[in-house]
């Protein structure tokens, strides 16, 4: 028995189903969970000391790829002081700072502690600032587990959200309002049924919940102006892709401004944390500026601030860095892509910059629909084969790949000589 099993039969009997988030489980796919001991730069090691090419990236965060030694040493130095006081420091007053200046669309900003916190408050503030109580989201797009959310796909674009969860009560979700990524005209027909009702419109600008779906030319755009049109807030929720796709994220990618923008672990370069901000006018609701209550003890914690900002700062003083990643993914991605070609597959990669994503269908997927086509089975296969043979991938066939800054030609090329011999092996 692996000292992986052995400490997965000691999990189940303390932690819920073994693992502390159900993104982390391998029940999908027939094995039990990888623990991982430490990680440097492109890999991950488990508690075998087995080393993997990591694409999972700590679910983004890890842009500059594991144990990046000037985050480290920010983060030991400000741990020197003192681990957490409750109360205001400097190195948060920097952080909102660095962010205001650097990116165009927010003018104030508050720290939280998880992406579905920045989430939650960003809907609160767009509640209170226009006085509507509607959300629209789309199907398929993840934005935590606040219970407004946790809303089900559903094929009824025009019906209120049903929970997607237990313990989620049917009033929790009955203003949420789901339509379908990339169809305009379904968020449309939502603003015409509930004229004069709508909040904000919520979305990933690149769908990476529901595998990595891009955004079709005019998507984005139309979303402003119908948002603009009716005097709804636009929330791009920028937890994956906020200074990943580029260093003012999708925005910047995109060329479209968002009126609230949330951020999650990558501000605090993997540490718990996350943000949302904005126009000064919409953010100035909040306590105890204004009406609407968000609170968070430990938000702007001194420790996650200096080990985000010292990456932001790098990201922002090396551009070079995106070009490199997305150099890498291309490489990758489009890697994958012929070797599914040649070998005579139908499936489908989707990527963008260093976000990718493979499909077992044979329709392109654009909406959660899509996606939903895919063989779940045929990923089972392939996502056993990739981490036998040293690729650690996301356990799920809706997890993005994410690249960093640290991946190379020597580990894409291992990484598509594996996928090649697992296509052989078909």
């Amino acid at each position: 028995m692996s000292r992986s099993d052995e400490l997965f039969e000691r999990a189940v009997k303390v932690i819920p189903g073994g693992v502390n988030s159900p993104v982390r489980a391998y029940g999908s796919v027939g094995m039990t969970p990888r623990f991982i001991e430490g990680a440097t730069g492109p890999y991950v090691v488990d508690a075998d000391s087995k080393r993997y090419i990591d694409y999972i990236s700590s679910w983004g965060p890890m842009i500059l790829g594991h144990n990046n030694p000037e985050v480290r040493n920010a983060v030991i130095r400000k741990a020197e002081s003192g681990l957490s006081f409750g109360a205001a420091t400097e190195s948060e007053v920097e952080m909102a700072e660095f962010i205001c200046e650097n990116i165009p669309s927010i003018e104030m900003i508050r720290m939280v502690n998880s992406g579905t916190e920045a989430v939650m408050s960003a809907i609160r503030a767009a509640r209170g600032y226009t006085g509507r109580n509607k959300i629209v989201k789309f199907a398929g797009c993840y934005h935590g587990h606040s219970d407004a959310l946790l809303v089900k796909a559903g094929s009824g674009v025009m019906t209120a959200g049903i929970p997607d969860s237990a313990g989620v009560p049917a009033g929790a979700t009955q203003d949420t309002l789901t339509a379908v990524y990339n169809n305009l005209e379904s968020v449309k027909m939502l603003f015409e049924e509930n004229e004069g009702q709508i909040a904000a419109v919520i979305v990933e600008p690149v769908a990476a919940n529901m595998g990595v779906v891009l955004p079709k030319e005019g998507f984005l755009k139309g979303l402003r102006e119908l948002c603009t049109k009716n005097g709804t807030v636009l929330i791009f929720d920028e937890v994956i892709t906020g200074f990943r796709l580029a260093f003012g994220g999708a925005q910047e990618r995109f060329g479209i401004e968002a009126d609230l923008v949330t951020y999650g672990k990558i501000i605090g370069a993997g540490m718990p944390v996350g943000a949302f901000g904005g126009k000064r006018e919409i953010m100035e609701v909040i306590a105890p500026v204004g009406h609407v209550y968000q609170a968070g003890t430990l938000s702007g914690n001194p420790v996650a601030m200096a080990a985000g900002l010292t990456q932001l700062k790098i990201l922002k003083d090396h551009p070079e860095i995106y070009t490199n990643m997305s150099h890498m993914g291309d490489k990758l991605y489009e890697g994958m892509k012929e070797l599914v070609k040649k070998y005579g597959k139908p499936w489908k990669v989707n990527h963008i910059c260093s976000l990718g994503c493979i499909y077992f269908t044979d329709q392109d997927v654009e909406n959660y629909e899509d996606a939903k086509t895919s063989d779940t089975e045929e990923f089972a296969r392939y996502f056993r084969y990739m981490l036998e043979h040293g690729v650690h991938l996301g356990p799920s066939q809706f997890e993005a790949m994410f690249l960093s800054n640290a991946h190379t030609e020597e580990t894409t090329k291992e990484t598509l000589d594996i996928f090649e011999g697992f296509l052989k092996a078909e």
